[in-house]
């Protein structure tokens, strides 16, 4: 039987912070061993790998681009390495691949290809969000991004809100960074005054900003997140 590749899911930093603030040495001898990742941005991708292993050649490097424009066709040719029996590195934007992230779709596939997975620890902006809300850590649900439609949006908001509070169950959902002003606006109008509402703004970098209150009192502070990575959590208690 023919020896395959292990697929690594490697996590980067969710900004400009030094990797090693943030990353364990795990990822630093992966990406020492490793010269073929599929990735999110080609660009990106070599940034973050110099950074974390200077020494690496760039010129050794095989990187594959996984994004919405990808089709599913070649997703097999992006795992040819790991069928023949070489390590690949799967790399989001930003965080932890496979989480609210595209690669999702190749750790699926090297399932199906008997391929072993091995996830790497780093930084998750959703769980690192989760972990300082102060919120129910037992129970709770991402739901992605929120729809852009505003009558369709505030249905959403209610629907969690209504959730959070039958289930004791905090809602997790995230926005385009350029429209969180604007929801921060939606969030004070449509939501009920007693509802807590956790903002996590650049988390881990040093500009992080996490606060969790009652959205009553959040009416009486102006924030600017604009163009800044968000993660928002909300729960009727």
């Amino acid at each position: 039987m023919k020896l395959l590749g292990k697929l690594y899911l490697i996590p980067t930093t969710m900004g400009e912070s030094d990797p090693m603030d943030v990353l364990p040495q795990t990822v630093r001898r992966s990406i020492e061993l490793i010269d073929h990742y599929i990735v999110e941005n080609d660009k990106t991708a070599r940034k973050s790998i110099k950074a974390v292993y200077p020494e690496k050649k760039q010129s050794e490097l095989v990187l594959f681009t996984l994004n919405k424009r990808t089709e599913p066709s070649e997703h097999l040719d992006f795992i040819k390495p790991l069928l023949e029996g070489k390590n690949m590195g799967l790399m989001s934007e930003a965080g932890c691949p496979g989480v609210a992230d595209p690669g999702a779709v190749i750790v699926k596939l090297a399932h199906e290809k008997g391929i072993q997975v091995v996830p790497l620890v780093g930084p998750s902006s959703i769980l690192l969000a989760m972990m300082a809300s102060g919120m129910n850590g037992q129970s709770f649900t991402f739901n992605g991004y929120l729809p852009i439609d505003k009558d369709e949006k505030k249905s959403a908001l209610r629907h969690f809100e209504r959730l959070s509070q039958d289930k004791n169950q905090s809602q997790i959902f995230i926005e385009t960074p350029y429209r969180n002003n604007k929801l921060i606006e939606d969030l004070l109008q449509i939501l009920n005054p007693s509802t807590h509402l956790c903002i996590a703004t650049d988390i881990t970098l040093p500009t992080e900003f996490i606060k969790t209150m009652k959205v009553a009192d959040w009416k009486k502070l102006k924030i600017d997140i604009d163009k800044r990575p968000t993660i928002f959590i909300l729960h009727k208690m």
